[in-house]
């Protein structure tokens, strides 16, 4: 497996980092990927102050060079939330929508909300409510804590997976899946991936559409098949102050109405461990990405039967080095190249570049 390492944004005294907090977006080799940066301020979490601000950094030679940018009415702007008046067209080709919440970097609107771009997010619009969400009995007193992640599933229609917690509790965070039929209109609550009745924190959903080209299948079979969506949780017990971590997969079969818990992905680490980035692959695999915060890697591991077991970790990267020795890295996002090249980006320090920062790593799936 063929590693490469690219440089996306780094600034000295300058935090930058959690992609998988703002989002990544991929058309044809353009690439599309969020991220948060503050003055770099040694603290008792991370080492960032303030302001922060969310920016962009655009490749379009699949991930080989980057340029950042920070358009205008961008996510983290103090803006109050608006209600769409017009439809939303998700199949536009160059359509982005960007999910917005409370409790994490950059973001503070605690009824969560979106911003969406039809031109490949060099402009904006927004913010907008999740008109329909508030006040519903599942979701009564809830913070919305959610990150970007939705399928689209026609011209109207859209599938969010979002998360909450009840009673401003830090790590009380379940997650639950909403549509809208009507563009944006409207959303309504489908059903929870994991319930409060969960005794785990179950937070920043990365969700895939499987291939009907099973492995091993034929394709006249596999176009039988119902099509799965499987999804990956970061979990954490909050019971203990550096409770256990870990990442779960859950499975449903019947677009988002009932969801399954599917398999144990890996551990992350202690000190709040780090999220999942999942990919459906163009061989009809799965890749999840993820840190583990004890070993100080960023891991890669595979699936071969939409996520009911999982390969042995590959090793990304495993040469961490920050100013202050911490364990503060990853929270990746992942896409695959035309070509089939995967490209992970994330947050990482090194000796060279000590100070949090935002990198890709690109490498050809192994066989």
């Amino acid at each position: 497996m063929r590693l490469q390492h690219r440089i996306v944004f780094a600034e000295t005294d300058t935090f930058a980092g959690w992609p998988a907090n703002n989002g990544v977006w991929r058309w044809e080799s353009e690439i599309l990927a969020g991220f948060t940066t503050g003055p770099y301020v040694v603290g008792s979490g991370h080492n960032i102050g303030f302001p922060q601000e969310n920016r962009l950094a655009r490749s379009v030679d699949g991930g080989i060079t980057w340029r950042v940018e920070t358009p205008a009415n961008y996510a983290g702007s103090e803006t109050a939330l608006r209600v769409v008046t017009s439809p939303l067209h998700f199949t536009h080709p160059d359509f982005a929508l960007r999910v917005t919440g409370d409790g994490y970097h950059g973001n503070t609107e605690k009824r969560g909300g979106f911003f969406y771009s039809y031109d490949r997010g060099q402009t904006w619009q927004g913010p907008f409510h999740f008109a329909g969400l508030a006040g519903l009995p599942q979701l009564d007193g809830a913070e919305m804590t959610p990150r970007t992640d939705y399928l689209v599933e026609g011209p109207d229609t859209c599938l969010v997976f979002l998360s909450a917690r009840a009673g401003n509790r830090w790590g009380a965070d379940r997650t639950f899946c909403a549509r809208t039929n009507d563009g944006g209109l409207s959303f309504q609550f489908i059903a929870w991936i994991v319930g409060p009745e969960d005794p785990y924190r179950a937070v920043m959903p990365s969700t895939v559409r499987c291939s009907q080209d099973k492995i091993g299948l034929r394709r006249a079979q596999a176009s039988r098949l119902p099509i799965s969506l499987v999804t990956a949780l970061r979990r954490r017990d909050m019971r203990e102050t550096n409770g256990e971590c870990w990442l779960d997969a859950y499975v449903s079969h019947d677009a988002g109405a009932q969801w399954a818990f599917l398999s144990r992905i890996g551990e992350t680490g202690a000190h709040n461990g780090n999220p999942p980035a999942l990919a459906a692959l163009q061989d009809g695999r799965l890749c999840c990405v993820y840190g583990q915060r004890d070993t100080r890697r960023l891991l890669a591991r595979y699936s071969e039967d939409e996520g009911a077991s999982w390969s042995a970790a590959y090793v990304l990267r495993d040469d961490y080095a920050s100013v202050q020795d911490d364990q503060d890295f990853g929270y990746p996002r992942l896409v695959q190249r035309p070509d089939g090249c995967l490209v992970a980006l994330y947050y990482w320090a090194t000796r060279e570049h000590p100070h949090q920062h935002i990198a890709a790593t690109i490498w050809n799936c192994p066989a």
